[in-house]
């Protein structure tokens, strides 16, 4: 704060009053709280809109994805198209119609819609710890002989290496 002197008008000597005062200083400050405090209050609203409007999006996809699903479903009720499926994808036939397999000079069917989905093996069992355990304890209990080997070459100042 610096204050300047001008003459005023003559014979009064008063000087020119600082141009920040205490009053303008708190003034100042507490405008500068009150901008910090709306601004995060107003990225935190910004923030929650935004997060609205996602799950606004993920609502109207699964409830798209419902409408599709229940369309299949009533698909499915329909006769018509059960019989369609029954025979696309398992080659059934209705009573009293012949059903012919077209094959290649190998004798393998052509087209390959018209067979079962090869079904896949079952996983093997995992080996319970204690069936481990008890397999490690009965190989201590016969140890396997070791073959008498031939004693290893020894390396030294007469072996010429």
């Amino acid at each position: 704060m610096t204050t300047t002197r001008r003459p005023g008008p003559p014979g009064t000597g008063r000087t020119e009053r600082p141009r920040v005062t205490g009053r303008g200083a708190v003034l100042a400050l507490v405008l500068a709280v009150l901008v910090v405090s709306y601004a995060s209050s107003l990225r935190a609203y910004l923030v929650q809109r935004e997060h609205i409007a996602d799950v606004k999006a993920e609502i109207l996809q699964r409830q798209d994805a419902i409408t599709a699903l229940e369309r299949e479903q009533r698909r499915w009720e329909d006769p018509v198209y059960l019989a369609s499926q029954a025979r696309a994808r398992f080659g059934y036939l209705m009573p009293g119609e012949t059903g012919f397999q077209v094959l290649d000079e190998d004798g393998e069917p052509l087209g390959a819609g018209n067979g079962l989905p090869d079904v896949e093996p079952e996983p093997e069992r995992p080996t319970a710890w204690w069936e481990t355990a008890w397999e490690s304890v009965e190989i201590a209990g016969r140890p396997e002989r070791l073959e008498e080997k031939e004693p290893a070459e020894q390396i030294g100042p007469g072996s010429g290496r």
